[in-house]
């Protein structure tokens, strides 16, 4: 146990020795890991990772919750209010239409996936990632405007996406049970309801307390970093206490706390930092465990959903909610296509392996395993050529108002 922990404590040193330079070969850090988690226990043999179902949830639980709560929180509404409009087609239009056609298309593809089942494979695959596209999140010659735009849609579209996974999740496990999906259903419900009123108070309260500590010098700014990470997990875990789903409550507070505190850089890189130290162990438990147990159930139509879920299941809502914007023709397509499928679905992958028992979870968890695949590779080998043909076009058109960039989530250079 502690010779394969120190070997992934060593990976994670190695990798911040030579990012940059693994950054120029085009890998980006999900890559990376995921890459290092395959050869290392299955092709080597020298990583044994047999992690406890508890281990599991655990990790899955803590990842999730400092995502959401920092990726919400570094998006205050008044970063968000010059494209305003834009935001709310991507995440209020694209969204709802990406999880419909991507249910839609699970019934129709996915042998015996139906009802609660099928919209959980297109909830829990329509968060994206733009870590995965870092080549092109931390490259200038695309303009700040659509650099900000996909980093704002996938900092928020994880959390909305939550709420539909986790309810979904319900029914698809009351199912399995025999038990009543729509009492699981409504159960949910309740504590989503719950978790969304307890974050939408915790968050700008405990957002107003540290800045007026600050400004009187009370607090210190170099312990206000562990502070905010406490107060991250508190949302998870106190709105379990209560009654409410501890995830929902995670981003709503993150939202507030932002808006509230505005979310300097400095004050929020700590709890960045340690959830991208946490999403790393997950994508390498991602390539040593979950890809591997996948593979003895894949399908053809499994295979055949992963492309389109990578392609018309996100790039039709992307260019439909878009209609009659100010973007052009190829600034969509570019939009549509870096819609990378990451962290979030595999953290919901993880956490149906844990809720569901075969052949509930063999159904539906390795498609969300081979489209994650799919899209660390093909995401990361484009992203810095598309970037640069991007930029290079959008350079004749005009790039459209500036603004400040904001990080991006993941060990990446140039990111947090």
């Amino acid at each position: 146990m502690n010779g394969t922990l120190s070997l992934v404590l060593l990976l994670v040193f190695l990798w911040g020795l030579y990012s940059q330079r693994i950054a120029r070969v085009e890998l980006t850090a999900p890559a990376t890991f995921v890459l290092l988690g395959l050869l290392l226990a299955k092709g080597i043999g020298v990583l044994d990772l047999a992690p406890s179902p508890e281990t599991v949830r655990g990790l899955a639980e803590v990842t999730l919750v400092g995502v959401l709560f920092t990726d919400a929180a570094r998006l205050s509404f008044r970063a968000l209010r010059p494209e305003l409009g834009l935001y709310a087609r991507l995440l209020l239009l694209g969204l709802p239409m990406c999880i419909g056609l991507g249910t839609l298309l699970a019934v129709a593809v996915l042998p015996g996936v139906t009802g609660w089942a099928a919209l959980y494979v297109g909830a829990a695959l329509a968060p994206t990632d733009a870590a995965l596209g870092a080549a092109m999140m931390v490259d200038p010659i695309v303009p700040a405007r659509i650099r900000r735009l996909i980093n704002v849609e996938s900092g928020l579209n994880d959390g909305i996406a939550t709420p539909v996974v986790l309810l979904a999740l319900a029914g698809v496990a009351a199912a399995a049970e025999g038990g009543s999906d729509v009492h699981a259903s409504g159960h949910a419900v309740v504590e989503l309801t719950i978790g969304l009123a307890y974050g939408a108070a915790l968050g700008p309260a405990a957002g107003w307390l540290l800045r007026s500590a600050l400004r009187r010098g009370w607090a210190a700014e170099d312990v206000a970093g562990p502070s905010i990470l406490a107060l991250a997990l508190l949302s998870y875990t106190s709105a379990l206490a209560i009654g409410g789903n501890g995830f929902v409550a995670s981003f709503v507070a993150g939202l507030g706390f932002g808006s509230t505190h505005g979310a300097p850089r400095r004050v929020l890189l700590f709890v960045e930092q340690s959830a991208s130290l946490l999403s790393v162990l997950v994508w390498l438990l991602f390539g040593a465990v979950v890809l591997p147990a996948a593979f003895g159930h894949l399908t053809w139509q499994a295979a055949l959903y992963a492309l389109l879920s990578l392609t018309a299941v996100r790039m039709v809502p992307v260019a439909v909610s878009l209609i009659r914007s100010d973007l052009d023709r190829n600034t969509v397509l570019f939009v549509g296509w870096f819609g990378p499928r990451g962290l979030a679905s595999i953290i919901f992958g993880l956490l149906a392996v844990e809720e569901l028992h075969p052949p509930a979870s063999t159904a539906i968890v390795p498609v969300v395993a081979l489209t994650v695949l799919l899209s660390v590779l093909a995401h990361g080998l484009t992203s810095a050529p598309l970037a640069r043909r991007y930029g290079r076009a959008s350079a004749t058109t005009g790039a459209g108002p500036a603004g400040p960039d904001l990080p991006v989530r993941g060990m990446t250079p140039g990111g947090p």
